[in-house]
């Protein structure tokens, strides 16, 4: 191998084209890499948009080394890092990484080795790199450049916001002759502006390669027995590398165990592990072949493993962005992999609490459920998926790809002229600016308080749209706003409003038709459940369950049989309005004055158990 000083010494203002070759053991740069490099090299600063594969590391690790001085990259995770660093090791480059991670002896080893001027770049998280004197004595030394990775972060706009990037705009006012590199996978047209503002790149490049991974399979399936739909699509990848994602940590468990009886060699990841399982299962997945991981979203970020051939959502993720970098840990390698998920109305509602219940300000809360919305018209948008998503990071796929499941898979259109008529009829009525759940109310002429409150039962739209189900209403007005007839209210509460006019009007005229994929009812996992369902569709499953299982024991205890304690009716609406008070309960059908009293207080027992445990 390679010295540390010989690296130094024969790379040191170079070629970066010999760099790449006899560090790195690449011949050419690829894409947008080259420009990018020489801009660097040259003193430039800028913003660099790269899809994961794309070789972002290679963008500011070659200018390291052609620079004189040490490179310091910033990046939000010890795993991260410490894949960096060990790589570069290998290829004989000078690197370390400071984090809490570190045992005594490597972390006294590590300053005496920036102290003499010994390494060629430092990796260190930005609190690590704010606080304890780093900064000041970085001043003390020659700077190569600052890479600071996962840039999306910094953003408030985008999915993985953290309040410590904020303060890397120090950068630019302390060092500001040094070159400032800030790089990401994943961000939207909103993001990008953000991070160039707060990171004070506004005089530096931006260099945008296409989001597009032509390798990824995009498949996506209605939820209706996840494990069943789980083992059948995993019989394809038997002995492959994989991760699937749960969206909490005892699905994380049922779900593993499950693929373990299955006979597939998978391990469970989530924090609620304690750091020996969670090293032990991740060490597991790097260094074994055909092992899956079922995690949730806590394993993800600085996965740089290659060979992932599958990844599978069991349920929705927070946002489209994540979605796009939890499915671009498949395939690193270029080789095909698969990005399958199963979706269904129920995942909608968790979603929702999990936004309202945070401790963010309002504002970032619009944020969330704009981002939501879209996730939500990706699932539901008629055409070619790859065009949906690349759309919404800002790039036009002029073509449909080929490679996803409304490509493969053609769906059969019905003409929804006169549905989108009532819908976008009851938009303009209503003022342009309620959510989807009120302009459904109006459609189906529901008699709620907001609906008397705001005088809504009076509009010649109200009542019209019975002929089709709750859910298929939601379903309508999502992919109307995935095609542009509706648009959100910027900085609204989910509010919509219709898009180009004269487009709208000209459909409302019947100047055009409008061809969708049918929306049919919801298919339930289980039947009892599709024929108590009714208006209440959104119920969870897994909450009916709880309450089933609280039914069971109250039915045991009193010797009768279950439904004379509620019948599943009640259980169902009480999983979609998840009542928090007694006078909220009291108005679920089939709870009266006496079941109040006697199961009311343990009825709102297990809902709120069920919140805290998701």
């Amino acid at each position: 191998m390679t010295s540390f000083t010989a690296v130094q010494t024969s790379f040191g203002g170079s070629d970066p084209l010999r760099v790449l070759r006899e560090v790195f053991g690449y011949d050419h740069f690829r894409g947008p890499q080259q420009a990018i490099v020489h801009h660097v090299i040259a003193g430039g600063s800028g913003l660099v948009l790269m899809p994961t594969g794309g070789g972002k590391s290679l963008c500011y690790q070659v200018p390291a080394l052609c620079r004189e001085g040490l490179a310091v990259v910033v990046s939000p995770l010890i795993a991260l890092m410490d894949d960096q660093v060990q790589s570069l090791r290998q290829a004989g480059v000078r690197a370390a990484a400071l984090h809490s991670g570190l045992a005594a002896e490597a972390s006294s080893a590590l300053w005496r080795n920036l102290l003499r001027d010994e390494l060629d770049l430092l990796y260190v998280s930005p609190e690590r790199l704010l606080n304890g004197g780093l900064l000041e004595r970085l001043q003390e030394r020659p700077l190569a450049l600052f890479a600071i990775d996962e840039a999306h972060c910094v953003s408030q706009w985008g999915h993985d916001f953290r309040p410590e990037y904020l303060q890397l705009e120090a950068l630019a006012l302390r060092f500001p002759q040094v070159p400032r590199l800030a790089l990401t996978a994943t961000a939207d047209p909103r993001t990008r502006s953000e991070i160039i503002q707060r990171l004070a790149l506004e005089q530096g490049r931006v260099f945008l390669a296409s989001f597009d991974r032509p390798n990824i399979r995009y498949l996506l399936r209605p939820k209706l027995e996840a494990k069943e739909q789980l083992l059948a699509f995993l019989e394809e990848f038997r002995g492959d590398a994989g991760i699937v994602y749960a969206r909490s940590r005892s699905r994380v468990d049922r779900f593993a165990a499950l693929l373990q009886a299955s006979g597939h060699d998978a391990v469970a990841y989530h924090a609620g592990m304690d750091a020996g399982q969670r090293s032990r299962a991740l060490s597991r997945f790097r260094n074994d072949s055909g092992v899956v991981v079922v995690a949730t979203i806590a394993f993800g970020m600085g996965i740089d493993k290659p060979d992932v051939r599958f990844v599978a959502h069991l349920d929705l993720p927070k946002s489209l962005e994540a979605y796009y970098q939890e499915t671009g840990r498949g395939g690193r390698d270029g080789l095909p992999a698969t990005a399958w998920m199963v979706h269904g109305p129920g995942d909608v509602p968790q979603l929702r609490r999990f936004i309202e219940d945070s401790d963010a300000e309002a504002a970032q809360k619009r944020i969330e459920h704009g981002k939501l919305d879209a996730l939500l018209g990706f699932t539901e948008a008629p055409g070619c998926r790859r065009q949906v998503l690349l759309a919404h990071l800002g790039e036009v796929l002029a073509d449909p790809c080929g490679n996803c499941d409304r490509c493969l898979e053609p769906q059969v259109l019905e003409d929804r002229t006169v549905a989108a008529q009532k819908a976008l009829s009851a938009v303009f009525r209503t003022g342009q600016r309620f959510g989807a759940a009120h302009l459904t109310d109006v459609l189906l002429g529901a008699d709620t308080a907001r609906v008397r409150s705001l005088g809504h039962q009076d509009l010649s739209v109200y009542g019209v749209g019975k002929e089709l189900a709750r859910e298929q209403w939601r379903t309508l007005l999502r992919q109307l706003t995935s095609q542009g007839w509706l648009e959100p209210v910027p900085d609204g509460r989910g509010g919509l409003r219709w898009g180009e006019e004269t487009r709208v009007r000209a459909l409302l005229r019947g100047e055009l038709t409008l061809e969708l994929p049918a929306t049919p009812a919801r298919q339930e996992r289980r039947p009892a459940i599709a024929a108590a369902a009714g208006a209440y569709a959104e119920a969870e499953p897994e909450l009916v369950a709880a309450l089933k299982t609280w039914r069971r024991e109250q039915a045991l205890e009193q010797g009768v049989p279950p439904y004379v304690v509620f019948h599943d009716r009640t259980l169902v609406e009480l999983a979609a309005r998840r009542p928090a008070e007694l006078n909220d309960l009291a108005q679920v059908s089939g709870i009266g004055a006496a079941k109040l009293e006697r199961y009311g207080e343990a009825v709102l027992a297990v809902i709120k158990g069920w919140g805290a445990q998701t």
